[in-house]
């Protein structure tokens, strides 16, 4: 009997073309699309448009499950309360654990399916996550707070190939796969339309000025209201006198002001992470870290005690964010991650 596999389908071609490739391999395939959020302007019609062409081809089932409420609760209002608090937030990585490898698989074993595939660009082994071989769309930074015990029933048949293949593959296996292939690709945050202050500014008042201060505390300027800025940002607010760039080191909600320096203010040797999630038993060990998407990895040695975990980097880093993401790699493996508590 074949195995079932329920596929996470958004309608775009890299999860359209992980069904094709499921099936096959021999397996019985069913789609899922998520209806995340209440977005206008026909977004999940369109989506939903793409899935149904690519079901009509490979003859499958798909399901519309609404995890809207659930969305709301665990991904979008973290993403505003974030930057309320003068955080940065990771709505992909909170997304991966609760929604698509928390609530989704919970919906393809209830409907009988041996494992859930995305089109995720990312490799496991039941055990570990480890890098895909595109690193320029790697996603297993994002996919690091997956829960251990998800990762057996987790495939990535794209783990191996460029996108620029799969594009290519797709405008010629059918017109309901070329079609997709002709649209733009989706942006990496579903519901920021724009930018992500337009987001935030449906629930609070984003523009209220403020003062700019020194390391010291002294007023050194003016800026349009705290929740414009992230760590490392160096425009949009005024600094008197400067003749050197400067850069936003801190946000203090409280008060609505945001401290800035130079760019040797940015550097940091020590992080320390809570809400851990790990896949290795050892808490004393030396490996890589990524301190945010993309960045490069540096190494490090890391202590965790009581689910705290306290890294100290061989080399410094600049720009590091509270409310962001660290994550642990061997190599290309991923051992564990934690979200960025503080830094020093």
């Amino acid at each position: 009997m074949k195995k079932k596999v329920m596929v996470g389908m958004s309608g775009g071609i890299d999860s359209s073309v992980t069904a094709y490739m499921l099936q096959e391999d021999g397996y019985e395939v069913e789609g899922v699309y998520l209806k995340l959020h209440n977005r206008t302007n026909g977004y999940h019609e369109k989506n939903i448009g793409y899935i149904e062409d690519v079901a009509k081809f490979l003859n499958i089932k798909y399901h519309i499950l609404d995890l809207a409420d659930k969305f709301t609760q665990e991904v979008y209002d973290y993403f505003v309360d974030s930057y309320l608090e003068g955080t940065t937030p990771n709505p992909c990585v909170k997304c991966n654990r609760q929604i698509k490898f928390g609530a989704m698989l919970d919906f393809a074993k209830e409907h009988g399916a041996s494992y859930l595939a995305t089109g995720h660009y990312a490799k496991t082994d039941g055990e570990f996550f480890y890098e895909a071989d595109d690193k320029t769309k790697d996603q297993s930074y994002f996919l690091s707070q997956v829960e251990k015990e998800a990762l057996p029933y987790m495939m990535f048949p794209l783990s191996s190939y460029k996108k620029e293949d799969i594009i290519k593959f797709g405008e010629k296996l059918d017109k309901a796969y070329k079609k997709i292939t002709e649209k733009s690709e989706s942006q990496e945050i579903c519901f920021v339309e724009t930018v992500y202050t337009d987001v935030v500014k449906k629930h609070a008042n984003i523009d209220i000025p403020g003062k700019v201060l020194d390391k010291e505390g002294n007023i050194v300027g003016e800026h349009k209201g705290y929740m414009h800025y992230t760590i490392g940002k160096r425009r949009g607010f005024t600094v008197h006198g400067a003749h050197e760039p400067h850069f936003v080191t801190k946000l203090n909600p409280k008060n609505n002001t945001i401290v800035v320096g130079k760019k040797e203010a940015l550097e940091i040797n020590e992080v320390k992470i809570e809400n851990l999630n790990m896949y290795i038993k050892d808490l004393e060990f030396e490996c890589t870290v990524k301190l945010r998407y993309r960045s490069k990895s540096i190494p490090c040695s890391v202590k965790i005690a009581d689910n705290i975990g306290v890294i100290t980097l061989k080399e410094a880093a600049f720009g590091v964010a509270a409310g962001q993401l660290a994550v642990f790699y061997q190599n290309e493996k991923v051992i564990g991650s934690g979200w960025i508590k503080s830094t020093k």
